[in-house]
């Protein structure tokens, strides 16, 4: 990352002189560097980071990540389940542990679609703090956003003017215009947030067998609320590039590099052509459910979700026709460690 660091360390502090007056003895300070960890509880996954600065960014210590599905059945219910309630609360009680474990005491935990969504968000929010010892922050659609800059934009390309960044949730999809200003900084220019993620449309068309008229229709309802955000600031794209973050193109840049199992140092950051793209989910459109849960880059958890995310993927590339495609294998929690960071002087603001 290319965030500057800003560490300080005072002077060792000096323990009373001991009995018989003899040399004060050197007491280490408690170290100056803080842990810090940030979770992100989705519509579909929980998340958990814990770094400290380091060099010109931060170094991960510990992480956890795991399918969750707590949006499950929001669609037409209107509340999270109690199954998907259990789930969940046993996966943020392994991450209470780990920030336990690691004495994190600078934390951001937020929650995004699927508390924003259900009828019993702030009672299943009361219940994770007794059950599990977290207090999630529910934030809003534009926080959302924000925090997915934040952490995607170190993946811009230098010689670009800007990108379109996209995200992929469980139960939303944020996209943000990103602009290089006149002193090379790069800014938010607008920002719009979809009312499907990979969950919810596999919910409302089916994610297990997918025909290419299912997959139409998928991308056809994605691309009418796309429209709007698109007819105000889909204009003079030259120059810029697409930036997506998410499992879903995760996934397809693993199929696309033949991975015969997910290894994130080879697909965050990648480049992909348009050709590329396609001729990826073309693949996955012809594999049949069987054989998306047997590949090791998508797995039973996410083989029902993987083409319903693609459709929303070429939604956004039809309507915003970039050639080039970078696969960003980070977002909302690297954006809330880099946003702690700053605020401490940690990291230098850019």
């Amino acid at each position: 990352m290319s965030e500057g660091l800003r560490l300080r360390r005072g002077p060792p502090r000096m323990a009373p002189a001991a009995p018989g007056g003899g040399r004060p003895i050197a007491v280490p300070d408690k170290p100056a560097v803080s842990t810090y960890a940030a979770l992100d509880l989705g519509t579909n996954n929980c998340r958990l980071l814990i770094a400290r600065p380091h060099g010109a960014g931060f170094r991960v210590i510990d992480s956890f990540s795991r399918i969750v599905r707590l949006g499950e059945g929001i669609s037409a219910t209107g509340r999270i389940s109690e199954a998907a309630i259990d789930r969940t609360i046993a996966a943020l009680a392994i991450c209470r542990s780990k920030i336990d474990l690691r004495n994190a005491n600078r934390l951001r935990l937020v929650a995004t679609e699927a508390c924003r969504q259900a009828a019993n968000g702030e009672v299943f929010c009361a219940r994770v703090v007794r059950e599990a010892g977290i207090r999630l922050e529910v934030i809003n659609r534009e926080n959302e956003a924000t925090l997915a800059m934040i952490g995607c934009t170190p993946l811009v390309d230098d010689e670009a003017r800007g990108a379109i960044l996209f995200d992929i949730g469980g139960g939303s999809t944020e996209v943000v215009r990103i602009e290089r200003g006149a002193d090379g900084r790069l800014r938010m220019r607008a920002w719009t947030s979809l009312p499907f993620g990979v969950v919810t449309l596999a919910e409302c068309f089916g994610g297990r067998e997918v025909s290419q008229q299912v997959y139409a229709r998928m991308e056809a309802e994605v691309a009418r609320h796309l429209a709007p955000f698109v007819a105000r600031h889909g204009d003079a794209l030259d120059g810029l590039h697409l930036i997506g973050t998410s499992g879903t193109v995760t996934t397809i840049a693993g199929i696309h590099l033949n991975l015969p199992r997910y290894d994130r140092r080879r697909v965050d950051g990648l480049w992909m052509e348009n050709a590329e793209i396609s001729a990826t989910v073309g693949r996955l459109l012809g594999m049949s459910y069987a054989e998306r849960a047997d590949s090791h880059c998508i797995r039973r958890e996410r083989a029902d979700l993987v083409l319903p995310g693609c459709a929303i993927l070429d939604a956004i590339r039809h309507a915003f026709p970039l050639p080039r495609l970078r696969i960003a294998d980070r977002g909302l929690r690297e954006g809330m460690l880099v946003e702690m960071m700053r605020e401490d002087g940690a990291l230098a603001a850019t």
